[in-house]
Formats: structure tokens, C-alpha cells, sequence
């Protein structure tokens, strides 16, 4: 907690000398934009923005850097626009954060800034998870969704193809496994710590069994849960650290050649196939996998770009989500960052492909991307969740014990939500 109230600190105050929407004495226009470090490098988002200020004489751009971690930038978004004077213009935020914003009236509405035929031209589900009572709030940045990596060069060696269902990614493990019992190599890595990415791979196995966490049908959620620990105790082609793991550490084992399969984030290919890398030109990325009679249900993830209520200048702030989000921009930081970009088009653009091929794969898994449940209490939710299906992980509660746990707490937390609700009005 320390470490954490020490880094909102000193984002508060390490670029402190620039104040929201600030008019300098030569009428300049300072524009603060909060945002995380993203990878790759880091010349490219501050040349864009230079490219902004070129074509908007008179407006500056200022970059401020929060921590990594988006629990801290959740924390510090929460403390600064509940006060309703936030200190910055233009903030990106998570996908999992528009309802709640946008309910507690911290994010400008965007309506204006994207008439419903250019929405279109986004992909659905980013759209979907910006939209607050009918009204737009966020404009998606660039968009992500679960997939399974596999090792193209050992299912080729076993004559085997990439899994199209889990009981053939369990089978397909076990037959490289046996095949290949001293190469220290496990079948299947996925992000078990108990955090939100346990939240995306939980309901990733449990929509693609037609159901969900709290509501459908209970014995495909008890069997989606019950699969997850049988990957660990009964199939063992997942390692017991499991519970420990998140992207980085499963990316770390997968990336040294240590496992045939994966779930992991888009980002984790240009990583792979970098120069030295054990497995550089042995990957391969396909959906994730489902349950008989179903489809893959990849989780929606990135960022979108919002507004703080309390901008001055939020005209200018709108001109540059658009100009941050346009095809020129988007192809940019597609090529020279590897972000996904947010525009369908760019996905038929042969002059992108030639450069990121990947992302012709990518587009059919992104069009089926389903945002996590999208309402202004998901963070409760996830985090009242998180431990019972950890319980699950780890061999402490059977499926139904916790899925009983899961609906008792998330009944409590909407049946609050809807108390307070009704008390505000």
C-alpha cells in the first residue's frame, strides 16, 4: 500500500510545473495528457504529438507518465477526478473503466466527437464497452483480445494440428509430453494469480461452455472452472506455479521454449520473434479454444481515450482523440509500436499487412471479442470474484462452493448499487 501511495505521489508531483488546459501569457493552450508508459519505442507517441501541436499552432501537448501498474492508475484516475478539478485534459484508460467513470459523471460525453456511422468503422466490442446509457464516452486507442500461442515446430513433428477445442489442447499436450519427456517442457501456461487476468481467462473457459460466472448455466460453469483445475491437478500439463503466474511470467516460460501452449495478449509475438529468442519462428497464434458445440469467447482488452469533465479546452482535447485515432496515426503506431489498431479497415490495409502480417489472424479474433460485463460495478465485482475462483486454482473450494460464494457476492454488490441508486434519486 505504501509503495503504491508513494508512486501516485510522485505522478502528482513530478511534472507538476503544468496545470490542466493552461493559457500562457503568448495565449498558448497547454494540454495534459495522462496516460501509461507504453512499449516500444518511445519516440514514437511524442512525435505524434509534435505532429499535433504542427498542425494546431498555439497548443501544446505534455505528456505525463503514470505507474505501469493499472491498479495505480485506477487509483490515481479515482483520487484526482472525484474532485472534479482534475489536473490533466486527456487521460487513457483501461476498457473495464468507461461505465464507471462515465456513472460517476468524472469523463465528458464523446457523442459529438463520433457520429454513429464513424463508430462503424471501429470494432464493436470497444464500442460497446464505451457506451454508458446510450452515449459514447471514450474512444477506443487501440484494442486487444485473448489467444492461444502455440509451438508450430512440435505439433508439425507430432503430425498434430492447432487445438480447436480444450479437450484436444489437453490431448495434443500430452502427446508432445510423452514423446518428449526430458525436454523440461510443460503443455499449457495461463495467467492463474489472482488478478484481473484470471478474471479474462476464467471467463474466456467459461463463455466458450455457452455460460458465464453468475448467470447461465451453472453445470457448464461448474465444468469451465473444474477444467481450469484439472489442467493442473488431474491433466497435469500446467505447472503448479500457476497460481503465481501472470503475462510476463508466462510469456518468460513459453518464450524460452519451456511449453507448447499459451494464452496470453497480442503483445507477446513481437517479443517471441525477437532476434535471439529460443522460439523465433517456431510460434504460431490461433483462437482460443472451446467446448464441444461452442465458440471461442476471447475477453476484450486496451485502451480508449476520455475527456475529464473539468477540461477547459475540451474542443481541442476532442481534435486530438481524433487525430490520435485516425488511420494515419493508427497505422503508425501499428507499425512502429505493434499496437492493434482500433480502425477494421487497417486490417485489409496490404501496405500494413506487409509489414505486421500477424494481424490478418488477428482480425477474426478481434471481431469476436467479447468485452468483460459492462457495467459500472466490474471492478467490485471482479475483485469480490477473484478469490473463490483462485480457490478453485489452487484445490481449496470445489466449483460449486465457489460459484455459490461468486452469486451470494455479486448479488450483494448490484443489490447495494441499486439501493444507492434509487437513494440518489
Amino acid at each position: 500500500m505504501m509503495a503504491g501511495l508513494f508512486f501516485i505521489l510522485l505522478a502528482l508531483t513530478a511534472t507538476g510545473c503544468f496545470q490542466a488546459g493552461e493559457v500562457t501569457d503568448h495565449g498558448t493552450i497547454i494540454l495534459v495528457f495522462k496516460h501509461g508508459k507504453l512499449s516500444g519505442d518511445e519516440r514514437v507517441l511524442p512525435n505524434l504529438l509534435r505532429e499535433f501541436e504542427r498542425r494546431h499552432p498555439g497548443v501544446v501537448v505534455r505528456e505525463e507518465l503514470l505507474p505501469a501498474s493499472s491498479d495505480q492508475q485506477h487509483q490515481y484516475y479515482a483520487m484526482n477526478l472525484d474532485g472534479g478539478r482534475a489536473p490533466f485534459d486527456l487521460l487513457g484508460i483501461d476498457t473495464i473503466w468507461a461505465q464507471e467513470f462515465a456513472k460517476a459523471g468524472w469523463i465528458a460525453p464523446l457523442d459529438g466527437l463520433l457520429a454513429p456511422a464513424e463508430q462503424e468503422e471501429f470494432f464493436r466490442g470497444p464500442i460497446e464497452a464505451a457506451t454508458f446509457n446510450g452515449r459514447l464516452y471514450a474512444v477506443p486507442w487501440y484494442v486487444d483480445a485473448g489467444v492461444l500461442y502455440y509451438r508450430r515446430d512440435l505439433l508439425d513433428r507430432h503430425g498434430l494440428e492447432p487445438p480447436r477445442t480444450w479437450l484436444e489442447l489437453v490431448r495434443a499436450a500430452k502427446v508432445v509430453l510423452e514423446a518428449e519427456p526430458t525436454s523440461a517442457l510443460t503443455g499449457f501456461v495461463w495467467q492463474g494469480k489472482q488478478y484481473e487476468g484470471l478474471m479474462c481467462v476464467t471467463l474466456e473457459v467459461l463463455r466458450s461452455n455457452g455460460t458465464d460466472l453468475w448467470s447461465g448455466d451453472r453445470d457448464r460453469a461448474e465444468q469451465g472452472l473444474r477444467f481450469l483445475r484439472e489442467t493442473i491437478a488431474t491433466h497435469r500439463i500446467t505447472p503448479l506455479s500457476t497460481s503465481m503466474a501472470d503475462e510476463e511470467s508466462t510469456r518468460w516460460i513459453f518464450g524460452e521454449g519451456h511449453a507448447l501452449f499459451m494464452r496470453n495478449w497480442p503483445y507477446a509475438w513481437s517479443l517471441l520473434q525477437q532476434e535471439g529468442s529460443p522460439v523465433r519462428g517456431k510460434v504460431g497464434v490461433v483462437s482460443l479454444p472451446a467446448f464441444s458445440g461452442f465458440s471461442s469467447a476471447p475477453v476484450l482488452g486496451g485502451w480508449m481515450l476520455a475527456i475529464p469533465n473539468s477540461s477547459t479546452h475540451q474542443e481541442v482535447v476532442g481534435e486530438l482523440i481524433r487525430f490520435l485515432t485516425s488511420p494515419d496515426s493508427q497505422r503508425k503506431v501499428a507499425v512502429e509500436l505493434g499496437y492493434n489498431p482500433v480502425r477494421r479497415a487497417l486490417y485489409a490495409d496490404e501496405s500494413l499487412l506487409e509489414v505486421r502480417p500477424l494481424l490478418k489472424d488477428l482480425q477474426p479474433i478481434l471481431l469476436e471479442a467479447r468485452p468483460r460485463p459492462i457495467t459500472p460495478y466490474y471492478l467490485l465485482i471482479s475483485q469480490a470474484v477473484q478469490p473463490e475462483v483462485s480457490a478453485v486454482v489452487v484445490g481449496r473450494k470445489s466449483p460449486r462452493e465457489a460459484l455459490d460464494t461468486i452469486k451470494r457476492r455479486v448479488d450483494q454488490i448490484v443489490g447495494e448499487q441499486r439501493v444507492t441508486a434509487v437513494m440518489e434519486r
